[in-house]
């Protein structure tokens, strides 16, 4: 054996653990996922029945899939612009010279390295209808409370602002991390020139951030796909589905309803989904990006 095979060996067998890994975990619960979408299940030992895209067809006639789906429209508009633009902006507060920086980060990230399940508790306690602490400072503030988890208008607002404190912390620490890799001289250039911060920020940093920024897109708009645990403790999907979203309907119809087949239709809707927005992402930010 060559030495040129034996490198090829050797690199394919560091790579067949992590093959494995994703062939057994991402790959082929897909393809299973797609095949029970086409089929009906079998009762009393009968086998499963092909029915082609009659689920999907069914789906689509269901009305509280579109009312789920439009739930997670709003969700995902609301959270993806709101998450990325704070998360920006508290990166450049923190990367400038300011005191007692460390700790503005860490406070910045505290909410990040919470639980979900834990993050959702304590935001349950403030949104509690009479002793939570947003209805006792519109209290002292002599306005009356609200129900904020359980009026159908104002929960999934509620969860949105949730989901951003979450999410915020988090995608700081990639634009903080851009920030620290930008080269100074280019600053000091600028400084030079007589370069205004704002037109810096927008024709020189914002640039340069910009692989970031599609790395940062692409994990918001997964994460307001997959929505299951914090909605778990506060809503329930309720009140009247209200902030029921697609990956906790999927949960609904595989665990709660035992229909399996529709979870799985759910599903490959979803993956589809998030598999054209994220190509139509790469295409057009990607003429917007500049490597260093």
């Amino acid at each position: 054996m060559t030495s040129h095979r034996r490198m090829q060996l050797y690199g394919a067998l560091l790579l067949l653990p992590a093959a494995v890994l994703l062939a057994t975990f991402a790959y082929l619960p897909t393809i299973t996922t797609v095949i029970n979408s086409l089929f009906l299940p079998g009762f009393r030992g009968a086998p499963a029945e092909f029915v082609g895209l009659e689920n999907y067809q069914l789906l689509f006639d269901d009305p509280t899939f579109w009312k789920v789906a439009r739930n997670n429209l709003i969700y995902a508009i609301g959270t993806i612009p709101t998450s990325i633009a704070l998360a920006l902006g508290m990166a450049l507060f923190v990367n400038g010279k300011l005191r007692g920086r460390g700790f503005v980060r860490m406070a910045y990230f505290t909410p990040t390295i919470l639980p979900m399940i834990a993050a959702a508790n304590i935001w349950m306690f403030f949104y509690a209808p009479q002793i939570g602490l947003f209805n006792k400072l519109l209290g002292a503030l002599g306005f009356s409370g609200v129900n904020w988890l359980g009026d159908p208008s104002m929960a999934l607002g509620s969860v949105i602002v949730m989901s951003v404190w979450k999410e915020a912390g988090f995608f700081m620490i990639f634009y903080l991390a851009a920030l620290q890799g930008i080269a100074p001289e280019l600053k000091e250039a600028s400084d030079l020139e007589g370069t205004s911060r704002w037109s810096f920020f927008w024709r020189v940093t914002f640039p340069l951030l910009m692989p970031t920024t599609l790395f940062v897109l692409i994990n918001a708009l997964i994460n307001a796909v997959r929505v299951v645990d914090h909605l778990f403790i506060l809503t329930k999907g309720g009140p009247n589905n209200a902030t029921n979203l697609l990956l906790y309907y999927v949960y609904e119809n595989a665990f709660s309803f035992f229909d399996r087949t529709t979870a799985a239709t759910i599903t490959v809707v979803i993956l589809l989904v998030l598999a054209v927005v994220a190509t139509v992402k790469f295409t057009i930010l990607d003429r917007r990006t500049h490597y260093q």
